[in-house]
């Protein structure tokens, strides 16, 4: 048994269009670090945090990786103690999985600290809790930043998820994730969604999403991209969050991007190219579009993350 572990966790697309709730995608290039360190007295414990801002509290009560570090704990070592160092990679509110990337990079680590008794899905109500006390008791992040690939969520409370194998198509694609600098808080963007929805939209809906896990079974990039167009209910209701989002998502769709979409709540615009430099372009030209309004954004081009959290 060590007594010191390290791990990186991925930035995710969570809802992938029309998958709200049930489909997530991690990316390579982004995500969080946490470091857990066995100490002499028991409990959990955060001793920095870096990257924030001095947003994030240190509290491990309060704080994600804290609640799924101290889980973890109790369930495997409840005598021992583990103090975190968390480096935060993702800008927080961003629709990146920055409250999930911190999760899980602690739960695999105190995991892994003790001797890695507990299995992936062993994790999972850790991360569900720690989810929950922040944004809700949701999987969409967490989960692709636990296994890699795309994910598929079911079951009532999201406790359930079947990772995807991505084909090499799908693991080719270019990604544009454009975040401008503008804050949309997981509990803003949730309530801004319909309490009810007319059934022929449901119907729409339900389409698109079968589509699009059709297309990731199969393969089919084109298809995806099509798919992934479809949400005719949680996007619409969340645009108005964003400022400038149809311009921006119009730019991203004239340069050349396959798709557009929003990144799980938003305000990152996640636009899908089947070439690097063609990402690139989208991504300077929506970039582009927030300068000229006096918004900055950052651009980073990824590829989907086969693989998910992991020592380093």
């Amino acid at each position: 048994m060590t007594h010191q572990v390290q791990v990186l966790a991925p930035a995710t697309v969570a809802n992938l269009g029309p998958g709200f709730d049930i489909l997530g995608m991690a990316v390579t290039e982004l995500g969080d670090i946490v470091t857990a360190t066995q100490i002499p007295h028991s409990g959990t414990s955060i001793a920095s945090i870096r990257g924030d801002d001095g947003k994030l509290p240190r509290d491990p009560t309060r704080n994600t990786a804290g609640i799924a570090a101290e889980f973890v704990r109790r369930q495997i070592a409840p005598l021992a103690g583990v103090e975190l160092a968390i480096e935060k990679g993702l800008p927080l509110a961003s629709g990146l999985g920055s409250s999930a990337a911190s999760a899980v990079a602690a739960a695999v680590a105190v995991n892994t600290l003790f001797g890695s008794p507990l299995q992936p899905a062993d994790l999972l109500p850790a991360l569900l809790a720690a989810e929950a006390a922040v944004s809700g008791p949701h999987l969409d992040n967490a989960a692709p930043s636990l296994y890699g690939g795309i994910v598929l969520i079911s079951g009532e409370t999201g406790g359930a998820v079947s990772p995807i194998v991505l084909g090499p198509a799908l693991q080719d694609l270019s990604i544009a994730l454009i975040t401008p600098d503008i804050a949309v808080p997981t509990a803003q963007a949730r309530a801004a969604l319909p309490e009810t929805v007319p059934f022929g939209v449901v119907v729409q809906q339900t389409s698109a999403l079968a589509q699009l896990i059709d297309a990731i079974y199969r393969d089919d990039v084109g298809a995806f991209c099509r798919a992934t167009m479809g949400d005719r209910i949680v996007e619409p209701a969340r645009q108005p969050l964003i400022p400038h989002f149809r311009t921006a998502h119009q730019a991203a769709l004239d340069h050349g991007a396959a798709a557009a979409i929003i990144s799980g709540a938003g305000p990152t615009l996640c636009t899908f190219s089947t070439e690097e430099t063609r990402a690139q372009e989208v991504g300077s030209a929506v970039r582009s579009v927030y300068r000229e309004q006096g918004i900055d954004a950052r651009v980073h081009v990824v590829r989907p993350a086969p693989q998910g959290a992991r020592v380093i």
